[in-house]
């Protein structure tokens, strides 16, 4: 009688555990428990992360695995039996004595286990063995009563599937000889192991590669103490932080969160690429915000060995200057495959030379070897001394340049990239010439070079003399005089004085104004970007011989840019007027202009709110300069995101002054003109309509750029897919629901001030309104947007519809003092 009474309390205890492991939400089971099939799950202690059954889609088969508990869309991030699936929900996990986690069918079959070993000391007697599913994701099994993590006995951050979570370690453990990457599943319907892996690798000098099998077909580049010298998306972030470890016991690559509301996940595709999420709340879905690979040029070895790829160019692979194709017909053929070779081959005993090439995402590392202690002079040393030693480089740029990566071997998996790192390739000595001899015919020739070019620029400054001082035809040997034709504040005309570059050194810099070198194009010319010889990196802007309206475009920026210092304008540092060519000499700016970034989905995410906010702050702050507190009153008349410039920090400087317009009184402040000059998208309608600028006219301008910061899409060709209005109508329509913010990017809105944001895109509708009078001064933008306070309501913008003309951005110049290309001003209402 007292059996049975036992037996019917044992029941009613497993009955009521039972249902309190399947009602409560726990994180935790133990040796004692059986996890069933029957809705059966563990929630992590924070409630991020669900562990049970499921089935995926379009298949009945049974997986135990783990998914994101607070969202909707049902993402799965592990599972344990990938190649192993149940067929029916008879599967129950257990975790026995000796730590290891079984998955069981109804016949007691061992579907899938952990074969955990123990790697704590066998005197250690175990009472309490749990698993828990913990808040990053991770799976663990270890002593109820440790929490020490080295005490662990096994876990899933371990043994991913396809996805990288963070807090995972990418790498391989040199003392346990366990590697730990990802793999790809075989489609949506079936998780098995597919046939793509991520793995960082650490052959020579580490670095992640993307498999197919046993086959590279993506590489990151080596680790550069920053981040892979072939991934530059890859940048400090208000979102993660990321690192590689690299140390005798192991290397490791891994992320973890700055900000633990946010979702982050790094997968690898049934296709072979790689994708970095974000989950969007707002949206309620995944937001891809990095791919790998990114291009054609990212295809590993695509352009054999030397060969450099350059997505710019067609075809996109091409030869190492002074290499050449290794097979000619095969490269006619589009097979790259061979590579080059040197035009001159190496000859070690005679002594070869190491050639700089710039801009470049690092070869394979594979067949490299590396010291953190040396400086870059002796890593050059060390390279010199062995004939087999085809390169080096730096190993750390974040520190200085320190370090020394030594490549052996053929140079495979190059691109031409922004920005790159510098390697030194060794190179036949005559490529440079050689002896004492070669040297001294060089330098009597440049002696004489140089006495001939004083004698010349003599000549040429006598008749300077005799010529108007207006003409911007003749130049002297330190500088350019040009007269101002607008007066000054003193109403006195004085020459500009701008520093001279010397052709040569023009060309020498930018590479002979080689194609790999070219930044951007416009109606001027060409942007091209150079090093001189101290170092220092410029960009230079060449006229086009063609181009009437770059003559224009030339003087103007003399005349504005000369006479103007403003930490958030662009830095003129000097000219080249040279026969035919005439030429600007601009700082160079690290992260080129804002739309390259703003209006990449790829990209946008480095443009983390406080940048935005900053970004829209220094414009303000520099058009403010140029309205108010210069010397010359200017009014710029082609502001636009491809003209605001960013350095490495982010730091915006306006560019461009080629259409601007500079007036010398204080009560100067706008003109009228019958060729109308700027960028659709960002004209203010009485300037398209009427031809009639002023400070206003950049007002405008500003308020059209400040939406499409905060939103990220252009205001020409902006689609919604409610209406067919542009970003100012739908900012206008918003503002009227009082639905502001859901003009904000997808991509900041839960790492954003909403406040600031709100405040931006107020300061944008007040500088859009229609009426000139209506819009804002740039000092009072500049006090909105540093002070807040109590701002006007915000009337209905000045904007029109273009859908007649071509989608794509672009600078304009007309003769026609009301129309522009027959396009009329049309004033829509918001709906």
């Amino acid at each position: 009688m007292n059996t049975e009474k036992s037996k019917y309390h044992i029941s009613i205890f497993l009955i009521i555990t039972s249902s309190l492991l399947s009602t409560y939400a726990i994180d935790t089971i133990n040796t004692t428990q059986a996890f069933r099939d029957n809705g059966d799950t563990l929630i992590s202690s924070g409630g991020i992360f669900e562990l049970g059954f499921f089935s995926p889609n379009n298949s009945e088969n049974r997986y135990v695995g783990i998914w994101y508990k607070k969202i909707t869309v049902k993402t799965v991030v592990w599972i344990a039996n990938r190649n192993n699936p149940l067929t029916d929900r008879s599967g129950m996990l257990r975790v026995i004595d000796s730590g290891a986690l079984l998955l069981l069918n109804a016949t007691n079959t061992t579907i899938w286990s952990t074969n955990s070993n123990n790697n704590t000391s066998s005197s250690i007697v175990r009472t309490a063995l749990i698993a828990r599913l913990l808040d990053s994701g991770n799976l663990v099994v270890r002593d109820a009563d440790d929490d020490n993590p080295e005490n662990i006995l096994w876990q899933s951050f371990d043994y991913p599937t396809d996805t990288f979570l963070p807090g995972m370690k990418l790498g391989r453990n040199f003392v346990t000889g366990l590697e730990v990457y990802i793999t790809s599943t075989k489609n949506d319907g079936d998780p098995a192991s597919g046939d793509y892996s991520y793995h960082c690798d650490p052959t020579g000098y580490p670095q992640n590669f993307i498999k197919r099998g046993d086959v590279f077909t993506y590489r990151t580049g080596p680790w550069n103490g920053k981040g892979f010298s072939g991934n530059p998306n890859l940048q400090k972030n208000p979102i993660f932080t990321y690192e590689m470890v690299i140390n005798e016991k192991e290397v490791y690559y891994r992320y973890d969160l700055i900000n633990d509301s946010l979702f982050v996940r790094l997968t690898i595709t049934e296709s072979g690429y790689g994708h970095r999420w974000v989950w969007v709340e707002r949206t309620q879905e995944w937001s891809s915000y990095l791919t790998i690979p990114l291009d054609n040029c990212d295809v590993y070895n695509g352009c054999g060995p030397y060969g450099s790829c350059n997505i710019k160019n067609s075809p996109s692979c091409g030869c190492l200057d002074k290499f050449i194709p290794k097979d000619p017909q095969a490269r006619e053929r589009g097979d790259w495959s061979n590579g080059c070779n040197r035009s001159t081959p190496l000859n070690c005993e005679k002594g070869d030379v190491f050639l700089k090439y710039s801009g470049m995402k690092l070869p394979d590392t594979q067949s490299s070897r590396y010291n953190t202690s040396m400086s870059l002079e002796e890593c050059k040393v060390v390279c010199s001394k062995n004939c087999s030693c085809m390169a080096y480089s730096s190993l750390d740029v974040s520190r200085g340049n320190n370090g020394c990566l030594l490549w052996f071997g053929d140079l495979v998996d190059m691109r031409e990239i922004s920005p790159g790192q510098d390697i030194y390739i060794r190179m036949a000595s005559s490529e440079l010439g050689s002896g004492g001899r070669m040297r001294g015919i060089l330098i009597i020739s440049l002696s004489l070079a140089i006495a001939i070019l004083l004698i010349c620029l003599v000549v040429v400054y006598s008749r300077k003399r005799m010529k108007p001082e207006h003409q911007l035809q003749e130049t002297d040997s330190s500088r350019l005089n040009y007269v101002d034709n607008h007066p000054d504040e003193s109403g006195r005309n004085k020459d500009l004085e701008l520093p001279l570059f010397d052709l040569a050194t023009l060309m020498k810099a930018t590479e002979n104004f080689s194609l790999n070198n070219k930044l951007g194009e416009g109606g001027f010319g060409s942007v091209f970007k150079g090093r001189l010889d101290e170092g220092q990196e410029i960009a230079v802007k060449r006229l086009s011989r063609t181009s009437l309206q770059g003559v224009d475009e030339f003087k103007n920026e003399v005349i504005c840019i000369a006479k103007l210092q403003h930490r958030n304008l662009v830095n003129l540092l000097g000219c080249c007027i040279q026969g035919e060519e005439m030429m600007l000499v601009y700082e160079y700016m690290t992260n080129r202009s804002l739309d390259l970034i703003l209006f990449n989905p790829m990209n946008s995410i480095l443009l983390y709110w406080p940048r935005r906010f900053n970004i829209i702050n220094g414009i303000a702050r520099g058009l403010m300069y140029l309205h108010q507190d210069s010397r010359l009153r200017v009014i710029h008349r082609d502001l636009k995101a491809g003209n605001i410039l960013l350095d490495s920090n982010m730091n915006p400087k306006i560019s461009d002054f080629g259409l601007a317009r500079t007036f010398g009184g204080d009560d100067e402040i706008g003109d009228n003109t019958s060729r109308i000059v700027g960028t659709f998208g960002y004209m203010s309608p009485e300037y398209a309509a009427e031809g009639l600028f002023s400070v206003k006219s950049d007002v405008f301008s500003f308020g059209v750029l400040v939406l499409e910061i905060v939103n990220g899409n252009r205001n020409r060709g902006f689609y919604h897919r409610d209406h067919r209005l542009n970003l100012l109508g739908h900012a206008w329509m918003l503002y009227k629901d009082g639905r502001s913010l859901e003009l904000v990017d997808p991509c900041l809105i839960n790492a954003c001030d909403l406040s600031e944001a709100e405040r931006s895109i107020h300061i944008g509708l007040l500088c859009v309104q229609e009426h000139p009078e209506d819009r804002p001064t740039m000092s009072s933008v500049v006090f909105m947007l540093s002070n807040g306070g109590i701002m006007s309501e915000a009337k209905k913008p000045g904007f029109f519809t273009h859908r007649d003309l071509l989608r794509n951005e672009t600078s304009v110049s007309s003769n026609t003092s009301t129309s522009i290309n027959g396009m009329t001003i049309t004033l829509p209402e918001g709906r």
